[in-house]
């Protein structure tokens, strides 16, 4: 039995899984239950290399029991398995002394031929067919390709981020009160986001919206940015557009997601609707930026500027307590004291 056996409507499902999964296990949930529910197979996993991921693999002589089911860390295979699967680019049965009913291992190895893993499946009886072979060799061409796939969006959202934590580095480098504020906000926002347990999605496009949040500040005049005192009303007004003209910036890098322009837009909203440049309030305001608003604030009281001393953070944090239902959201106030709270006595 091959894909083209199988019924229509399920093999453009796997099609569609190989094309669009955005993790490995929630592409094998899929696999692992053709294989038990169309191939015959009792039981059915994908185990990981065991020095692939650095996790000790199960003691002894442990083999799957059950159909894997993600986002549950996965298993890895156990060693001897791993030495016999680095011998053999096709299908394995395992173990080789007959003394158990054998697996059927698929290895699974990266554009390099270095082994990831393998699809294991077990049976009733110590027989495989041929359809057996045949559609888990199928399958397990399927996994390569999401492995590959997936290792090269990787490196591909690697070289991104690396291009955007520079574009925020240059803003720090022509402001001096500003050096090591962007990373620092960052791994205070992820810590809220967490905390509020926003998905990994959501945690990815918060690290890149913060990133970026104030990349329009490139574009102001040295008088604005620079200015040790109080604002005037005009330079107020141009800071402002710092605002529009990041998000302007940002648009023009097309795999920037729409929640981390969420972050450049609306991280100088505030939850009464006092703020700029919308004027929007509560929910309205994306929840993104909403959590980067209040770590943004925290960490600008806490750093030195030219015009101020550094607040401590019990000071700063019950700031921005104070501000929880006006400037803040409440919720996000309550996170960030949940992360804070044992530093900020």
């Amino acid at each position: 039995m091959d894909l083209a056996a199988l019924p229509s409507d399920l093999t453009l499902h796997l099609t569609q899984v190989g094309l669009t999964a955005s993790n490995l296990s929630a592409a094998l949930r899929p696999v692992l239950d053709t294989l038990t529910s169309h191939a015959g197979a009792r039981t059915a996993t994908y185990y990981q290399r065991r020095d692939h991921t650095g996790r000790a693999g199960p003691p002894g002589p442990s083999y799957p029991a059950r159909v894997c089911q993600g986002p549950a860390p996965l298993p890895t295979l156990p060693t001897d398995l791993t030495r016999a699967l680095q011998r053999h680019a096709d299908l394995l049965e395992w173990p080789p002394d007959g003394h158990r009913p054998p697996l059927l291992a698929a290895p699974i190895h990266d554009r390099d031929g270095t082994l990831l893993g393998a699809l294991l499946i077990t049976h009733d009886t110590p027989d495989w067919s041929a359809s057996h072979r045949t559609l888990l060799r199928t399958l397990a061409g399927l996994v390569t390709l999401v492995a590959a796939r997936l290792h090269a969006e990787e490196r591909e959202r690697d070289a991104h981020e690396h291009a955007l934590r520079a574009l925020s580095l240059a803003l720090e480098a022509r402001d001096h009160d500003l050096r090591g504020h962007t990373d620092r906000v960052t791994q205070l926002a992820l810590l809220v986001g967490q905390a509020m347990h926003l998905p990994p999605d959501s945690l990815g496009a918060l690290r890149w919206g913060a990133y970026l949040h104030d990349i329009g500040k490139l574009t102001l005049p040295d008088d604005v940015l620079h200015h040790p005192g109080p604002l005037t009303p005009a330079m107020r007004d141009r800071m402002h557009q710092h605002v529009q003209e990041g998000l302007n910036l940002a648009r023009q890098l097309p795999f920037v997601p729409p929640e981390a322009l969420d972050v450049i837009a609306a991280h100088h909203e505030r939850w009464d609707g006092s703020g700029y440049p919308r004027g929007r309030s509560g929910t309205a305001i994306p929840l993104t930026a909403r959590i980067f608003a209040a770590c943004d604030v925290f960490d600008a009281l806490t750093s030195p500027r030219a015009y101020k001393h550094a607040w401590t953070p019990g000071d700063a944090l019950h700031f921005v307590q104070q501000g929880s239902g006006t400037h803040f959201d409440p919720q996000v106030v309550q996170a960030l004291t949940q992360v804070l709270g044992h530093h900020a006595a």
